[in-house]
């Protein structure tokens, strides 16, 4: 039987069947993950609370919450291996009162811990910068979208996929009122003034929601306002001596979790900090 799913791109409702993985858009061309209707976690069957689990620090114990049963393990294990995938984007934004001197060196920095230090393959990392020369790659709003969804496209379990930004951020006016504090947080491409931020929203529908479980994303965001920037479910707040504590920001209203898989961002500063350019000289 044939089942509504919402494009993940302009947000039309599609009618999909009931085995589809991946649906194109006819109106604006957007591939599309969908979750099976089997494997999706509103269809599991809820025993009870679960037990509570050590934390991932390993600092004591956190509830997982009653209220959101997760879908059942399949029989078949995750693969240890998987494929490795890497979206860097920076920007300096050249010419303008505001432009930065650091992030172009800072996604550098970043491609080169990944592919000395972590295994990923040179081919498998897409660099957007004002310094390529093809238009593609420059970092303007279209471009990082697209790549975005390049990003998490066809991804399976054993993948380790990782995004990293560097340039400013920003935040605007929660419209649709999914957001505790009130406010959207945004990244702002290189061509933000005449084209727009691209908002957390559309961050967490594009990269998070697709993942599926055995898929892991890493998500570095060097930014004013990014503390959540992903729109992810929980928060963790840590001061200077190490404690910390989780905060849920779930929403019952708003679907912002994975689709089986992990997300994990670390962001610059909070939700109502900034944070500032570095006063070394960018390096070649």
């Amino acid at each position: 039987m044939a089942r509504r799913e919402r494009c993940s791109g302009c947000g039309i409702n599609m009618l999909v069947s009931p085995e589809a993985r991946v649906v194109r858009c006819s109106e604006c061309h957007t591939l599309t993950n969908l979750v099976p209707m089997n494997a999706r976690p509103g269809r599991t069957r809820y025993n009870g609370p679960p037990r509570m689990h050590e934390n991932l620090y390993g600092n004591g114990p956190s509830p997982q919450h009653p209220q959101y049963p997760q879908p059942r393990p399949s029989l078949s294990p995750v693969p240890i291996y998987g494929r490795k995938r890497a979206l860097l984007c920076g920007v300096n934004y050249h010419g303008k009162s505001y432009k930065l001197k650091g992030s172009i060196n800072d996604v550098k920095s970043m491609k080169y811990l990944l592919v000395e230090t972590l295994g990923f393959p040179n081919d498998s990392i897409l660099m957007l910068t004002e310094n390529e020369r093809e238009p593609s790659k420059i970092p303007t709003k279209q471009n990082i979208r697209k790549a975005l969804k390049w990003l998490v496209y066809g991804c399976q379990p054993g993948d380790s996929l990782v995004f990293h930004f560097s340039g400013h951020g920003t935040r605007q006016k929660d419209y649709n009122h999914d957001e505790v504090d009130g406010f959207d947080e945004a990244l702002c491409p290189l061509d933000h003034e005449t084209e727009g931020n691209i908002i957390d929203d559309e961050i967490n529908d594009t990269i998070v929601k697709p993942l599926t479980r055995g898929t892991t994303l890493h998500a570095i965001i060097d930014a004013c306002y990014s503390g959540t920037v992903l729109d992810l479910p929980f928060v963790c707040r840590m001061n200077k001596e190490g404690r910390y504590m989780w905060e849920d920001q779930r929403n019952p209203l708003f679907y912002k979790r994975t689709s089986g898989g992990l997300a994990f961002c670390f962001s610059a500063c909070d939700d109502h900090q900034t944070s500032a350019d570095t006063t070394v000289n960018e390096l070649d």
